[in-house]
């Protein structure tokens, strides 16, 4: 069953601003980035939540967000805007290429090109384009019949994947657009797990964590023993825990409370530290029910003691068995933990933008580590080019 969910094998990204031409290619389950500051690795995650922004609020919506296509688009480029991801809905299942092409009219965003294409016979075959619009026309190929059809949608912004995607003859489209809009991306803040929302069970959490008290009624209430899971979790890692639970208040609204077993009244939520919030909030996505796609997680140290780290590396690493993981972190404490080809360095190049390299592509980095190095010391030692801040200022 671990086999059976959707991994992308390369993320390849042109003219999204710092990512001026940047490939990733053979990705691995489990995928970190470091770097310096600045140097690309928030730009990456900001790839994946603009898809599904787009996929689920529209194109528009998506730039408009991101203060437009002129914000967007890299410094001193007039060249479209190119995603392009490959995947496979699961082990040994045929390569799948989708790629999306954004140029810009009269400052609204258009859809220049965007095409879904299948392999056919072997990772070498010709591919079969399942869609292949440019600015809203174009073929898309009708499983019902076996035939390429003339589409033209009703507007340069709309993606075809979102609109066709929605019908039931289009089930190849279809899975592209459940497989981008059953991504969760992180931006866990602590503070936004201290909120008291009204009552009410929440089956996934959101974005930044605000509805943590909501999908702990939930599990309450529908899944006591994934929950019992989670408490395991969080007592192995903070052992003076003793219960956890979301309480209804008499306003209305959801409390979630935590008890130290050194004492005998619950701890509110507002009073508990910041980490032993945000490891909670982790660890009810990574052991969710029905896994997204993909996870992605930024900066997953902050406000996590350091040693605590290896123990999220192991729960990351568990859950890359059923979600592919992407990370991005400043601790050298949680590389460590990573194997050389899971590792991507990103920094700035001469001209301003970025470069990614694979650590076991670095010939000093794969010697030091058979020698008994690890990548996070092998980090803060300088043995990885271009991945001081200091020096990259």
């Amino acid at each position: 069953m671990a086999d059976a969910h959707p991994v992308i094998e390369q993320l390849h990204v042109e003219n999204y601003r710092v990512l001026r031409d940047v490939t990733f290619e053979r990705l691995t389950p489990l995928t970190v980035l470091f770097g310096p500051n600045g140097s690309g690795k928030s730009t990456v995650f900001d790839v994946f939540a603009f898809l599904y922004d787009a996929m689920t609020q529209g194109l528009r919506k998506a730039c408009d967000d991101r203060n437009g296509v002129a914000q967007i688009r890299s410094k001193g480029c007039e060249d479209n805007i190119v995603i392009e991801l490959k995947y496979r809905q699961g082990k040994g299942e045929k390569l799948i290429t989708y790629r999306l092409e954004i140029g810009d009219q009269a400052g609204r965003p258009v859809v220049r090109q965007e095409r879904l294409s299948w392999a056919t016979t072997g990772d070498s075959g010709r591919p079969r384009n399942i869609v292949d619009l440019n600015n809203g026309q174009g073929n898309v190929y009708d499983d019902e019949d076996g035939t390429h059809r003339l589409e033209k949608l009703e507007s340069p912004d709309v993606l075809a994947v979102s609109a066709l995607g929605q019908l039931s003859r289009h089930p190849n489209v279809s899975a592209l657009r459940r497989f981008i809009t059953g991504w969760y991306l992180s931006y866990i803040n602590a503070d936004q797990t201290r909120t008291t929302p009204s009552v009410g069970p929440s089956e996934h959490l959101s974005r930044t964590g605000d509805n943590l008290p909501n999908v702990l009624q939930y599990l309450q209430e529908n899944d006591p023993q994934r929950l019992a899971r989670i408490f395991s979790a969080m007592r192995a890692r903070v052992p003076q825990l003793d219960d956890l639970r979301a309480v209804p208040l008499q306003d209305g609204r959801l409390m979630l409370q935590l008890r130290d077993r050194a004492f005998s009244e619950p701890i509110l939520a507002r009073f508990t530290s910041d980490g032993t919030l945000k490891l909670l909030a982790y660890l009810t996505v990574l052991y969710s029910a029905e896994p997204p796609a993909i996870i992605g997680i930024e900066e997953p140290e902050n406000q996590l003691h350091p040693k605590l780290l290896s123990v999220l590396a192991e729960e990351l690493r568990e859950a890359s068995a059923a979600s592919q993981v992407f990370v991005s972190t400043h601790s050298p404490y949680l590389v460590d933990e990573m194997r050389a080809e899971e590792v991507w360095l990103l920094h700035r190049g001469e001209a301003g933008f970025a470069k990614a390299v694979r650590a076991s592509s670095v010939p000093i980095i794969t010697t030091m580590i058979e020698s008994g190095g690890k990548l996070g010391d092998l980090w803060m030692e300088g043995y990885f080019p271009n991945a001081d801040p200091i020096a990259s200022v």
